[in-house]
C-alpha cells in the first residue's frame, strides 16, 4: 500500500479472551478475583520483606524486587482486560498500545534477568557460603537490579520501536485481550522481517543466556547439596531452592511456549491461554509459593500478625 494513500490507524480493537456475551461477566468476575488476590500477595510481600528486619538479607530484597515486578506487569495488562470485559467497544489507542507494550516488555523481560540474578544468589549461598557476605554486599545486589533493568530497558526500546515504527493503515483489531508483540505486526502493511528478526534475536538471546545461567547454577547446586553428609542438611539446602526453583519452571516453560516456538505452530487460542498463565496465573502463584514454602516467610508473617492483633 502507498504510504501517501493511507489513512493511519489512530487506535487498535482488542477483541479480547472471547466473543461469546455470555461468558464475559464470568470471566471478569474470575480474573477481578484472580487480580485482587495478585495485589493483595505481591503487596503482602513487599511489606513484610520491609517490615521484618530478619528478612533483611539478599535473597528477600531480591523477592521484594521480584513481588514488585510481578504487581507492575499484572497491573498493566489486567486493569485493561477487566474494562473490557464490561465494555461493547474495546478499543485502545495506538499510543496507548505502544505504551502498555513497552511497560509490559520491560517488567517481564526484566523478572526473566531477575530470576537468573537470584539463580547466581543461591549458588553462592550454597556452593560459596564462606564467601558469601563478601561477595553479596548491598551494593552488589543494588547493581546486579540495576543491571537487569538496564538490559530490559534496552531490548524493550529496540523492540517496541521496531513494531510502532512500521505503517498501520488497517485493519486494527487485534486477535488478543492486550498489546503484544506478533498479534501487532500481523495488521501492518510494512515489511516485517527486521522487526521480528530483532525481537527474535534480543528474545533469544536474553531467555537463552538466562537458561544457561540458571542451569550451570543449579548444576552446581545440586551437586553440591548431594555432597553434604546430613539427611537435615540436604533437606535445608534443598528449601533454600524449591521456591526460586518452581517460580522458574513455571515463568520459562510459559515463555518458551509463547515466544520461542515456531510461528508455523502458532495458534490463537493456545496463546491465549498460555497469555493468562504468563500475565495473570504466575504473578498471582509466586507469593503462595514463597509464603508456603518458606519457613522464614511463614515466621514474619505470623510475627506481623501478632504485631497486628496485640500492638
Amino acid at each position: 500500500m502507498d504510504e501517501k494513500n493511507c489513512t493511519k490507524v489512530t487506535e487498535f480493537l482488542l477483541l479480547g479472551m472471547t466473543d461469546v456475551q455470555h461468558f464475559q461477566g464470568i470471566l471478569f468476575m474470575m480474573f477481578l478475583v484472580m487480580y485482587i488476590v495478585t495485589v493483595v500477595g505481591n503487596t503482602g510481600i513487599l511489606l513484610l520483606v520491609w517490615l521484618n528486619p530478619r528478612l533483611h538479607t539478599p535473597m528477600y530484597f531480591f523477592i521484594g524486587i521480584l513481588s514488585f515486578l510481578d504487581l507492575c506487569y499484572s497491573t498493566v495488562i489486567t486493569p485493561k482486560m477487566l474494562v473490557n470485559f464490561l465494555g461493547e467497544r474495546n478499543t485502545i489507542l495506538f499510543h496507548a498500545c505502544a505504551a502498555q507494550l513497552f511497560a509490559f516488555a520491560l517488567f517481564g523481560t526484566m523478572k526473566c534477568e531477575l530470576l537468573t540474578v537470584m539463580a547466581f544468589d543461591r549458588y553462592m549461598a550454597i556452593c560459596h557460603p564462606l564467601t558469601y557476605n563478601r561477595v553479596m554486599t548491598w551494593t552488589v545486589c543494588l547493581q546486579l537490579v540495576i543491571a537487569a533493568f538496564l538490559c530490559a530497558l534496552l531490548s524493550s526500546t529496540l523492540n517496541v520501536i521496531g513494531v510502532f515504527r512500521l505503517t498501520y493503515c488497517g485493519p486494527n483489531k487485534i486477535q488478543h485481550f492486550y498489546c503484544d508483540f506478533l498479534p501487532i505486526l500481523d495488521l501492518t502493511y510494512s515489511d516485517t522481517f527486521a522487526s521480528k528478526l530483532v525481537l527474535f534475536i534480543s528474545a533469544d538471546f536474553l531467555t537463552i543466556s538466562a537458561v544457561l545461567v540458571i542451569v550451570v547454577s543449579y548444576v552446581s547446586i545440586i551437586w553440591t547439596i548431594l555432597a553434604i553428609p546430613s539427611s537435615y542438611g540436604r533437606r535445608k539446602a534443598f528449601s533454600t531452592c524449591s521456591s526460586h526453583f518452581t517460580c522458574v519452571i513455571l515463568f520459562y516453560g510459559t515463555l518458551f511456549f509463547l515466544y520461542l516456538r515456531p510461528t508455523s505452530s502458532y495458534s490463537l487460542q493456545e496463546d491465549r491461554v498460555a497469555s493468562v498463565l504468563y500475565t495473570v496465573v504466575i504473578p498471582m502463584l509466586n507469593p503462595m509459593i514463597y509464603s508456603l514454602r518458606n519457613k522464614e516467610v511463614k515466621d514474619a508473617m505470623g510475627r506481623t500478625l501478632h504485631k497486628i492483633q496485640h500492638p
